[in-house]
């Protein structure tokens, strides 16, 4: 018996959405207006089909005419681009990889981002059974040199900053490991940068020490650190790798692009 199902001669919406996504897709392929018929050819559409579906996206203006029969990218993208840029919150992209590194390592795992010469903890992953008898608590704050996130955020900055930082703040120390002077600061700092990644040891708290890795934007701007917290004896190196591929996943959400060449 013959089926006489519609869906068998009309084709199904996603079959439009997908025709529209190829023709999206060859126009950002192109800085410039491309014609009508070049578009027909890429995507192997009648020129009647990209005519229309390029008039519907022109509608909602995810299309431009920039001269009769020629097309490029609207501005409605950029618009939505933006909508989407703004609502990709740091904590809400670092969260879930924060709560698996934790998993991992059974340390505290902790959110931090620079508010003017001190970090500000943003959230945290820990358990009971981490041994730590001091968990940063959310909305606290500590000097940047003297914790591994701040010196993430020092060793972005140029030196003449970092001079002024040293000025502002008279490097104050809190256990007999900070530093205190801004040699010893500058030669730690360029480690930092060397290595790409911090370490707080002891220098905050005694007892505790702590590794750091950074966090970029779409910009490939520093915006906030990821730190792994460890009574002092028990800090493991192995766990580094884990921590800076936990905050390259955090970084990629985003939307920064890394360069296998950097650390």
């Amino acid at each position: 018996m013959r089926n006489t199902d519609s869906s068998i001669t009309t084709p199904p919406t996603v079959q439009v959405i997908e025709r529209m996504f190829m023709l999206i897709d060859v126009l950002a392929s192109r800085e410039e207006a491309i014609s009508l018929k070049e578009i027909s050819e890429k995507t192997g559409l009648h020129p009647s089909t990209t005519h229309r579906l390029l008039n519907d996206l022109a509608t909602g203006r995810f299309v431009d005419r920039s001269q009769p029969g020629c097309y490029r990218l609207g501005m409605r993208l950029l618009e939505l681009g933006n909508l989407v840029k703004n609502r990709l919150n740091v904590r809400d992209a670092a969260l879930l990889p924060m709560r698996e590194l934790h998993k991992l390592i059974q340390q505290p795992v902790n959110l931090s981002m620079r508010q003017g010469d001190e970090i500000v903890y943003i959230e945290r992953a820990y358990s009971e059974r981490s041994g730590m008898q001091v968990v940063r608590s959310i909305g606290g704050r500590a000097p940047l040199h003297l914790t591994s996130v701040g010196k993430l955020f020092l060793a972005a900055d140029d030196p003449q900053r970092v001079r002024a930082y040293a000025t502002r703040t008279g490097l104050s120390g809190h256990t007999k490991n900070s530093l205190t002077q801004l040699p010893a600061l500058e030669r730690e700092l360029s480690k930092v940068r060397q290595y790409g990644n911090a370490h707080d040891n002891e220098e905050l708290e005694l007892g505790v020490r702590c590794m750091a890795a950074g966090i970029y934007n779409d910009q490939g701007a520093l915006v906030a650190g990821l730190s792994i917290s460890s009574p002092a004896g028990r800090l493991d190196e192995e766990w580094l790798p884990k921590l800076q591929a936990t905050a390259r996943e955090i970084s990629t959400t985003l939307g920064f692009k890394s360069d296998p060449t950097h650390p």
